[in-house]
């Protein structure tokens, strides 16, 4: 049913209800045939849960397995279970990190239900009581005053004065006036929620008035139900790393299963060969297959993307921006469009004077602070209806305190405010005995009003001219989307014998105009062109006014042409497939309800856009939730926006975006970095293992692995991720969303520098026999084993220094990665250790060297250095454009 379109008394009939309100007996009644007044919570998964999704992810399993045919073979063999403790314990932790920071936003349907009001009054049995706001049903009439929040969805049956403040739930930056009669919908298909003037919706709040409404909805029937029903039907949607890791973590994994299975072949074969297959030869060859798919494995790529992204959200909080879901860090980098509420996000959500019209200014902020119901704090900020604090802060601004003003002057009488003749009367006493009038409200109405006009000196006759004047500047300040009051005043000799407002509100004397707007943020239209330059579009959503969101996005530099803008009115006859092909046409969308701003935001989904959806009202939470990344406001923002948001806004400040954009973009570079240099240091790795089967000898073996992949890789792996951004990182547009994570020549690096870690590998087994033996020849070798070992360690950790720049020389980068140096020690040092210290080397079964074979093996590892830098030097000449 469509209350706003009918009748009071065509709804009580309706929900068979009455003035009076409801008996406790059917009051009863109707909440057992359809509950209490309560929103639906949603089922939430146990730490247990997570923590199994956690070990679902195909590289996580293929570590399992590996685990288990390690421990079988231990056991069988009689040798050490460190590959499987060490295993396992890769695994554990990394499931544990997961499971700690991935903590999902289900906690917004507990602060929506929080938002309604705990108790509410209502009429039972003919009187009023106090109840639960959750014990109310349909067909109730509850009594609303200032300050009442308002418990349910209802139609109003009486109202003096009503104003609702709805900026939550529809983004009205004012407060509604509220009105009893019946709505026309003319040539409309439907009246938008902002606009249901003689309805009331949960979760909105009383500034001003009183009135007393019969309750239509109750829990998820609300509005504010449907909201929550959004929030729990819209799906956590995969990050682009997200998806690009999942991919590599299949490749990987059928790559490991393909090489696992060829040399387990050849080895069998060779084994036949060679004398016949045996017990031992089979468990021998199993090592082999364990020792490819460990080497195979970024064991540690998983810790460190998390780690990064860790501290990446350290360093943004920092910045006033909290991080809520991890990954959120790394789209940041590639969004393409951030969909923006307009009030409280780029707006300041505080209505402000900022232009008049009239001869003598402190009179009109004399009348406009006097006839007025705000007042000063302590603080000497104005408290109250936002229009009315507005023009309370204006007389401030020009040395008018309205306490002081009220103490010389107090208030003696008044004709309150009222929705239907759209005026305000107060009269004061004034200090030689007299009284004196001010009247504020409507220009159109006030005029009519006027007799005379304030010249700034003294009354003048109200000429046609002087309206004509009037008029043309009340043209001029609400052409700039300004809400524009008047104000006029009238001198008394005696205290007025009537205060009805027709005796009091006529021959009053015109003294000005004020023009107020929720001003914008002053660092948010830099931020947009920020954002331009970055190749990012910013689009305004908003639930006000069309006229006061295009001169809103006009100031900011988000449209140019009104033809830009699109009303939630137009949206409701554009399909789907439609509004998808044509959402490049509009940057503004005004009057806008929560179902449009999921609408929009999927319609630039649809278009293969990363979206960012920004907003602090409870109606922003649904597309918060859908789009690609939800940024909330920290300050303004509801429990509601901040419980779903990815992000939070300490400051509420859009600028605050750009600067997480260009730190997620950072993020991003530097994994991609810390990607390819495990990627390349671990085909090294099966490489090596690969050539060396095939030759029938053994080069490492799978504990030698683990170690270099948990220790020498990790550790600069994560120091990567502290790099300072490249240069012109927000001179570039974003990356598109299905570029692979090895798109940019990134695989080939791969492939070419995983082959030249495997040559000088190689070398060094090959070399440390020769020093051993004296001779050149393919068998296994203790000292080849050690210095390949310490080789490959030591080349990869000197790469990670040329992955500090995919194509700069690391000769001329000017910022110094500390981390990295301090992450090269330690892996030198636990390095050295290993094959040093004589518990350590034997448990991994390494022989002392030499200090001649020491360094040979250091020499080698560092020619990895100059090859590299050569060959950057030849992509950066046949390569101008690519990025660095």
């Amino acid at each position: 049913m469509k209350q706003y379109l009918q009748t009071s008394e065509e709804v009580l009939q309706a929900l068979k209800s009455r003035k009076d309100g409801l008996s406790d007996a059917e009051a009863s009644k109707r909440q057992e045939e359809n509950g209490k007044n309560k929103l639906r919570e949603e089922k939430k998964d146990s730490v247990a849960v997570r923590f199994i999704n956690q070990l679902k992810d195909p590289m996580i399993i293929i570590l399992m397995i590996a685990a288990v045919i390690s421990g079988i073979t231990a056991a069988y063999s009689g040798e050490s279970f460190a590959d499987v403790i060490i295993i396992m314990a890769v695994v554990v932790i990394n499931s544990v990190l997961g499971v700690y920071q991935e903590s999902k936003a289900e906690k917004a349907i507990e602060a929506l239900q929080a938002i309604s009001a705990a108790t509410s009054k209502v009429m039972r049995d003919g009187r009023i009581q106090v109840v639960k706001s959750e014990d109310l049903v349909v067909g109730d009439v509850i009594v609303l005053e200032a300050g009442d929040s308002v418990p349910a969805d209802a139609r109003l049956l009486d109202s003096a004065s009503l104003k609702i403040e709805e900026a939550a739930l529809t983004g009205e930056s004012v407060p509604v006036d509220k009105v009893i009669e019946v709505l026309y919908l003319g040539d409309q298909k439907d009246i938008s929620l902002g606009d249901r003037k003689n309805m009331v919706y949960m979760g909105s709040a009383v500034v001003y008035g009183r009135g007393t409404a019969m309750v239509t909805a109750i829990g998820m029937d609300t509005e504010m139900g449907k909201i929550a029903d959004a929030i729990t039907q819209a799906k956590d949607n995969q990050t682009p790393l997200q998806i690009k890791l999942n991919q590599l973590s299949k490749v990987l994994s059928w790559l490991v299963l393909g090489i696992c299975v060829f040399i387990f072949g050849i080895s069998l074969i060779r084994l036949n060969m060679d004398g016949g297959i045996t017990g031992t030869g089979v468990l021998n060859t199993f090592m082999v297959a364990v020792s490819l798919a460990v080497a195979a494995i970024p064991e540690g790529l998983a810790a460190v993307v998390t780690i990064v992204l860790s501290i990446g959200v350290t360093k943004m909080s920092k910045q006033n921006a909290i991080i809520r879901k991890l990954t959120a860090v790394e789209t940041l980098g590639c969004t393409q469009v951030i969909c923006s509420d307009k009030t409280g996000t780029l707006t300041q959500n505080k209505m402000t004077v900022v232009d008049q019209f009239g001869l003598d200014e402190p009179l009109l902020g004399r009348a406009m602070t006097l006839c007025n119901d705000a007042y000063l704090n302590e603080d000497n900020k104005a408290e109250g209806e936002p229009t009315e604090a507005a023009l309370v802060n204006y007389g401030f601004s020009l040395g008018l305190a309205k306490d002081e003003m009220e103490k010389k002057t107090p208030r003696v009488g008044e004709a309150p405010f009222d929705s239907g003749r759209k005026l305000m009367s107060t009269i004061h006493q004034m200090a030689d005995g007299s009284f004196e009038q001010y009247t504020k409200g409507a220009p159109d109405v006030l005029v009519a009003h006027c007799t005379t006009y304030w010249d700034g000196s003294s009354q003048k006759p109200m000429t046609d001219e002087m309206k004509k004047k009037i008029g043309s500047a009340n043209k001029s300040l609400a052409d700039q989307a300004l809400r524009v009051l008047s104000a006029a005043f009238r001198a008394w000799d005696t205290m007025p014998q009537e205060q009805t407002p027709g005796y009091l509100e006529q021959e009053l004397c015109f003294i000005g105009l004020t023009g107020m707007i929720d001003p914008i943020r002053p660092e948010v239209k830099p931020a947009i062109e920020e954002c331009k330059a970055a190749g990012i579009r910013t689009v305004m959503i908003t639930g006000d006014h069309r006229d006061t969101a295009v001169a809103i996005a006009k100031q900011l530099g988000i449209i140019i042409d009104d033809s830009e803008a699109i009303t939630g009115a137009q949206l409701n006859d554009i399909s789907d497939e439609q509004l998808s092909e044509d959402i490049v046409k509009y940057s503004v969308y005004a009057r806008v309800q929560p179902e449009h701003k999921v609408r929009i935001v999927k319609a630039w989904q649809n278009k293969d856009m990363i979206v960012a959806m920004t907003g602090d009202g409870v109606n922003d939470a649904p597309s918060i939730k859908t789009a690609d990344i939800g940024v909330g406001m920290g300050i303004t923002g509801t429990d509601v926006t901040k419980n779903v948001a990815d992000m939070v806004l300490a400051d509420d400040n859009f600028a605050t975006i750009v600067h997480a954009v260009r730190e997620g973009r950072r993020i991003y570079d530097n994994i991609r970095k810390a990607i390819q240099f495990l990627i390349s240091s671990n085909l090294s790795e099966v490489l090596s293992i690969f050539v060396a089967t095939l030759l029938g000898f053994v080069i490492l073996k799978p504990v030698h692995l683990l170690w270099i992949n948990l220790i020498t890789d990790s550790f600069p792996a994560i120091a990567l991720g502290m790099e300072a951004e490249e240069a012109d990182t927000m001179n570039n547009p974003p990356r598109k969303s299905n570029e692979g994570i090895f798109a940019g020549g990134l695989g080939f690096d791969v492939i070419w520098q995983g082959t030249m870690v495997t040559a000088v590998t190689l070398a060094a087994y090959f070399i440390g026999h020769f020093m051993e033996a004296g001779v050149w020849e393919i068998t296994n070798s203790p000292d080849g084993m050690t210095m390949a070992f310490l080789t490959l360690s030591m080349a990869e950790m000197f790469h990670s220094l040329n992955m500090r720049s995919r194509r700069q020389s690391i000769f001329l980068m000017k910022k110094r990665n500390k981390f990295l140096f301090m992450a090269m020690a330690a892996s030198l040092l636990l390095t050295t250790m290993v094959i040093a210290v004589p518990p350590l080397a034997a448990a991994f079964q390494f022989e002392p060297i030499s200090f001649k074979e020491y360094f040979v093996a250091m020499g080698l590892a560092f020619m990895v250095i100059p090859i590299v830098e050569v060959v950057k030097f030849f992509q950066r000449k046949y390569e101008p454009k690519q990025a660095a």
